[in-house]
């Protein structure tokens, strides 16, 4: 698969003027905070044009990743179906919209009406329920589920102290999620950080997938909580256990159990829960 980029590219850190209010004085001073910008993903393959997708806020960094990381755990694409990721050369963009519109080409034909419908319809409040999103999300499995060992629980509650090491954006301004990849006996893979849990998850899946390695392994491990759109990406990506250090919510829970999913929530080295 090819990959291309250009020279110049938005950093995921922003520098900007704050009054810190002190107890008897104010400091006026440079502070760091997460920079945020709207990605438009667009998919095209042989003999069509490029197809507004999706629109997400993220940090900038790693968009190619998260423009395949989303098509793979959406059902859009299969690991071996990436042929080109790019930022958008259309003459119309301005310098603001150079760099947050990427094109994803496929090398072969995606059904993206009917397949991106059904995944997005948890987003609608019409004739939708649980049970919906579960079977919408099972059909997502694109690849070999993870088959090794059973999650071992002093390797699970030493996991987020290996992402915690691996998030330095986080450090510098306090405000983005995490996702990691990690092995049975908890050696890190890749670690992704960003503005949106989801587009955290996305970029660590596009990573394997951009570097022609399985997604799937034995912990996707996440800063925040497993609501369902994580659960749903870690089934979709063959995933043995999600590991959240914070809680599950019930719909998420429900998907785990549905998909034989390991999950786990409020995680850190003292404390573990298992829910499936």
């Amino acid at each position: 698969m090819g990959v291309t980029d250009l020279a110049r590219r938005i950093g995921p850190i922003s520098r900007v003027r704050v009054v810190e209010s002190l107890p008897g004085s104010d400091l006026d001073r440079e502070d760091h905070v997460v920079a945020e910008e709207p990605l438009e993903i667009r998919l095209a393959w042989a003999g069509s044009d490029p197809r507004r997708a999706w629109v997400t806020m993220r940090t900038p960094g790693h968009d190619f990743e998260l423009a395949a990381g989303w098509a793979f755990h959406e059902g859009l694409v299969g690991a071996d179906a990436i042929a080109e990721v790019a930022y958008c050369t259309d003459e119309d963009l301005t310098p603001e919209q150079e760099f947050n519109v990427v094109t994803l080409r496929a090398s072969r034909a995606i059904d993206l009406v009917h397949r991106h419908d059904a995944m997005s319809a948890g987003s609608s409040a019409c004739g939708v329920c649980g049970k919906d999103s579960i079977e919408a999300a099972l059909e997502t499995v694109r690849g070999t589920r993870w088959d090794g060992p059973p999650p071992q629980p002093d390797v699970v509650r030493r996991l987020p102290a290996g992402l915690r090491e691996e998030q330095s954006v986080f450090g510098r301004t306090g405000g983005v999620h995490a996702a990691g990849l990690f092995t049975a006996d908890g050696d890190r893979l890749v670690v992704r950080e960003d503005v949106g849990r989801h587009n955290a998850v996305d970029k660590v899946t596009g990573s394997r997938l951009l570097g022609g390695e399985p997604v799937a392994d034995a912990y996707l491990v996440v800063s925040g909580r497993a609501g369902f759109e994580l659960v749903q990406k870690a089934v979709a990506a063959g995933i043995g256990s999600l590991v959240a250090v914070g809680a599950p919510s019930s719909l998420g829970v429900h998907l785990a159990r549905e998909a034989g999913l390991g999950l786990f929530g409020f995680t850190r080295e003292e404390r573990t829960v298992r829910y499936a």
